[in-house]
């Protein structure tokens, strides 16, 4: 006897899912592009863009890409990601969280606090390197801004990458570590016990 399909629920449409893969991809070739520029132990990753030159030219444009992509990831997102009670309690509990141990702590929603504070980092990180990129960017505007101003805004411009690039680690590593995160940006949809499981105040509002 042919055991039943378990039921599955929505997660990621496949405008969010698209939408998502393109900030990914945007963010790996910024990474590699950007480290190669920032010690010449790590320039022969130019060769991956064409060599030094091109990787200077490259690398602006793929990061506006990214930004636009991002906020548009944002736009969708941010009603969600607001932070109550539950998330202050669940912050509380991190030993609870670490443990597995999900019975314990509050209910989540779409979201929780974890994520939630991650995406914000996001959110300051991609603003910082969207102004400081525009400072030293030398083609078009940096002969408007004093040295010190460039200077600065380079220490800043790494500085949030920095952040930004262990965040992504911090991301990549939660999605591994909850068995379905992963398929749900992949296939967009989850079953119901990893739903109920994980997130039960939004499995709720999503059967109503």
């Amino acid at each position: 006897m042919q055991r039943d399909e378990p039921r599955l629920i929505v997660r990621y449409t496949a405008n969010e899912r698209s939408n998502h893969w393109v900030t990914a991809i945007s963010f790996v070739l910024l990474a590699l592009s950007g480290l190669a520029m920032f010690h010449p132990a790590m320039f022969w990753l130019s060769a991956l863009f064409g060599g030094g030159q091109w990787t200077r030219i490259l690398h602006p444009f793929v990061g506006v890409v990214m930004f636009v992509s991002f906020l548009i990831l944002v736009l969708r997102f941010w009603h969600h990601n607001y932070l109550d009670s539950n998330d202050v309690q669940w912050l509380k509990q991190i030993d609870d969280v670490l443990a597995n141990r999900e019975d314990r702590l509050p209910e989540i929603g779409r979201y929780n606090a974890g994520q939630k504070l991650l995406f914000f980092v996001m959110v300051t990180c991609l603003v910082l390197l969207l102004l400081s990129g525009i400072v030293i960017w030398r083609r078009y505007f940096s002969f408007y801004f004093p040295i010190e101003v460039i200077r600065l805004a380079a220490v800043v411009h790494a500085a949030a990458a920095f952040v930004l690039i262990l965040g992504i680690i911090v991301h990549v590593y939660a999605a591994i570590w909850v068995k379905g995160s992963i398929g749900a940006m992949v296939r967009g949809t989850v079953t119901w016990g990893w739903a109920r499981k994980h997130h039960p105040r939004w499995f709720r509002e999503s059967i109503k």
